[in-house]
């Protein structure tokens, strides 16, 4: 497949309602939170949502897919899929690639199965001679973080079963944990330089383009039932080194909250839009288009 990726600047527009999009191990599943009030959504939770849209084959998702995808199922599995064994993946690796040259590493079977490793990289190869084939990948995804301050709100779940035998029978206290609202801005970024290192062609970058979209529509739970990304931004420089500094673009597209406060947000209409670049920049890149349209 030809290999032409343009670099990328991408930033995502994400309002949380009554949802927690990311909930925080560390803190009983909480939403995220920094010292400060502010949320977050960690980078890893947002690619978990793309990773398991793709890797259902028999989903209405995938079969709707171009016909491209679809003739090419084989190329879009998922190498940190849950419940991976590690161990035979690495064995797997050993003998499709008897010596671990860079042709031979990019011809392997191994790149042609694991979308997520061509297109966010991969820490398999990564020991003993083998350690020039840790490869960072060519899309990284910043941290989520939110515009204003959030409020959690913190409920005990009930159920008709007792949850701890001879304890609160029927009831998890504080388990049904919120954000009431916010407006995250997670920034991405496609680097092109690292291409030929992890084998990502431009088909790559295509679905990573049809999987944003649909990353909390069709991963909703429970928890997260109302999770929408408002925009999802994706702007191509005009060349593959960068016309245009990415903290320019970001800030540019990111809301602002119309009153000059740091009370958390009620509703999508306290913030001030941005639904296009200013005319100065627009000289500086190649394109710029919202993948939710």
């Amino acid at each position: 497949m030809k290999n032409d990726i343009k670099r990328a600047t991408g930033l995502l527009v994400i309002e949380v309602v009554n949802s927690n999009p990311n909930g925080d191990p560390d803190r009983e599943s909480d939403p995220r939170q920094r010292p400060t009030g502010i949320g977050e959504i960690s980078p890893v939770s947002f690619k978990r949502k793309l990773r398991d849209l793709l890797e259902d084959h028999d989903s209405v998702f995938f079969q709707s897919l171009p016909e491209i995808y679809v003739s090419n199922s084989d190329r879009y599995n998922i190498l940190e899929s849950r419940g991976r064994d590690r161990k035979s993946i690495q064995d797997e690796m050993a003998k499709d690639i008897k010596s671990f040259d860079q042709a031979k590493f990019l011809d392997s079977t191994f790149v042609k199965k694991y979308w997520d490793a061509r297109i966010f990289g991969n820490t398999f190869l990564e020991s003993g001679a083998n350690k020039g084939f840790i490869k960072t990948g060519v899309v990284q995804f910043g941290v989520g973080a939110s515009i204003s301050p959030i409020s959690i709100i913190r409920h005990t779940n009930t159920n008709k079963a007792g949850v701890q035998e001879g304890k609160n029978a029927g009831m998890a206290p504080l388990a049904f944990r919120i954000v009431e609202h916010g407006v995250y801005c997670m920034p991405f970024f496609v680097n092109p330089n690292f291409a030929t290192k992890t084998g990502c062609t431009t088909e790559d970058i295509e679905m990573m383009k049809l999987l944003i979209p649909r990353a909390y529509d069709l991963n909703r739970s429970a928890i997260r039932s109302d999770v929408r990304i408002r925009h999802a931004w994706y702007i191509e420089h005009l060349n593959a080194l960068g016309s245009c500094p990415d903290y320019m673009l970001l800030e540019a597209l990111t809301p602002k909250r119309i009153a000059n406060t740091a009370d958390p947000s009620t509703s999508w209409a306290d913030y001030e839009d941005r639904t296009a670049l200013p005319d100065e920049l627009m000289k500086k890149v190649s394109s710029v288009t919202d993948l939710m349209l």
